[in-house]
């Protein structure tokens, strides 16, 4: 499962990687691969942001008490993101100009909706998996254990 703090590690990672390469003079297509890489680590964030707010029924009942730590964390890395991608879009209008930025725009859109169709619904559906299966061993332990025992008792 993707974790909140890997994405925005591996995020900042990229954007660290992008203000090097800017400043160091290299042209705006050289720093493309780190801006897709960003991109990527962004969406992974807003996806595990997403499954946060809806979490499965054991981890609500194993982590009560972090509510408002998650919740707080979860602002804080939204928060860094918002600025990071506010620079690059400076990067970007100030190479390309606003005919640029709306055109990346446009492609992010694109790509985002593909890998929201394969590699997310693929995740959620690992996540669903593992909840039923879990769910179905203890309904059968919850169910076997005491026929067991009613059967031992009864024999």
């Amino acid at each position: 499962m993707i974790d909140p703090i890997t994405a925005v590690t591996a995020a900042t990672t990229a954007f660290k990687t992008v203000q090097k390469l800017v400043g160091a003079g290299r042209e705006v297509e050289d720093v493309f691969g780190q801006l897709g890489k960003w991109y990527g680590a962004v969406s992974d964030f807003n996806f595990a942001k997403k499954r946060a707010e809806n979490p499965p029924l054991f981890r609500r009942i194993l982590h009560r008490s972090s509510v408002e730590q998650e919740a707080m964390e979860m602002f804080a890395h939204k928060k860094k993101l918002e600025a990071q991608e506010k620079q690059i879009r400076e990067i970007v209008l100030y190479a390309y100009g606003k005919d640029g930025w709306n055109e990346m725009v446009a492609m992010r859109r694109k790509i985002k909706a593909e890998r929201e169709a394969t590699v997310h619904k693929q995740l959620e559906r690992q996540a669903e998996i593992k909840f039923w299966t879990i769910a179905s061993a203890i309904i059968v332990l919850g169910l076997g254990v005491p026929a067991g025992i009613a059967w031992y008792l009864l024999a």
